[in-house]
């Protein structure tokens, strides 16, 4: 395909529709023509979009798409508004991420004020995902699935609201607030025991939480073990709680060859995931420095 002759093309379209804008402003304003000039002038920004994508050049895409957006807001056209954003925003993806963030956030608002919140939610995760993969900045992508998750229980998605709040646990986790993590993974694990589908996943949140407890304090991890026991009798059986129960033995013995073995006999059966791995070696350095402490 030859990229520059559809970005000419692009560019032609561009300028066509500038005039329009320009020649709307004046006299066609008082006999009505000017809301149709618009309306062309729209059609030909997306098209230019269409072609700047074509021709991979993205910001150059974004741009276009976002001027048609600006222009469907001024003729009260919202919906429309809305969805230009959305395709500005994600031609900026590939080229300008926080101009994406922008554009999607100019969509949820337009979302929000017309009552559609699970399209919202939807896309505060897109966010959220480029504030992880792109920006780097996981304390803005928490704030975007929180608000997801906040939006989607208001539209009794549950499973939907809890999804977001994992990765909201999985992160708040990894950056020592563990607390809040804790709140989360019993939370769901709650919600998990009680529906006869979700049952069998409701040992994986436990274990997260008292994963999360035990780089607290090991006597609170101990306890709340029993409670998940206690709760979900299933949870006893399940080889995650066996795991933690030898951990907080060793842990107790000050035994780190016990504590490996443990980790190492479970992940041979059961891969051990990113997250629980990093959990388990601050469990098992404090065992280290308790010992260093000792000596």
């Amino acid at each position: 395909m030859d990229n520059s002759r559809k970005e000419k093309e692009a560019l032609t379209l561009m300028s066509e529709a500038d005039k329009k804008m320009k020649s709307s402003r004046g006299f066609g304003t008082l006999f009505g023509g000017s809301s149709r000039k618009y309306e062309e002038a729209c059609d030909m920004y997306v098209r230019a979009a269409n072609m700047f994508k074509m021709a991979k050049n993205w910001s150059a895409a974004g741009n276009a798409f976002s001027q048609a957006a600006h222009l469907h807001l001024q003729m009260d056209n919202k919906l429309d508004g809305a969805i230009n954003f959305l395709d500005a925003g994600n031609a900026f993806k590939k080229a300008d991420p926080q101009e994406a963030i922008n554009c999607l956030n100019q969509a949820i608002e337009i979302y929000t004020d017309m009552g559609r919140f699970t399209i919202a939610a939807k896309h505060h995760i897109s966010i959220a995902e480029i504030y992880e993969s792109e920006l780097l900045d996981v304390d803005k992508a928490i704030c975007h699935y929180e608000q997801a998750a906040d939006y989607y229980k208001g539209e009794e998605s549950k499973s939907a609201a809890n999804k977001c709040l994992l990765k909201v646990a999985t992160y708040t986790a990894q950056l020592e607030q563990y607390q809040k993590a804790i709140d989360i993974y019993e939370q769901i694990g709650m919600y998990a025991m009680d529906s006869v589908l979700l049952k069998y996943g409701a040992k994986d949140h436990f274990f997260k939480a008292a994963l999360c407890h035990f780089c607290v304090d090991m006597l609170n991890a101990r306890l709340s073990v029993q409670r998940y026991e206690d709760m979900f009798p299933a949870f006893s059986d399940a080889r995650e709680c066996k795991l933690v129960k030898k951990l907080l033995d060793a842990y107790e013995e000050q035994d780190v060859d016990a504590f490996t073995d443990a980790v190492k006999d479970f992940d041979s059966i059961s891969r051990l995931d990113q997250w629980n791995t990093t959990m388990l070696l601050r469990i098992k350095k404090q065992i280290q420095d308790d010992e260093s402490d000792l000596r």
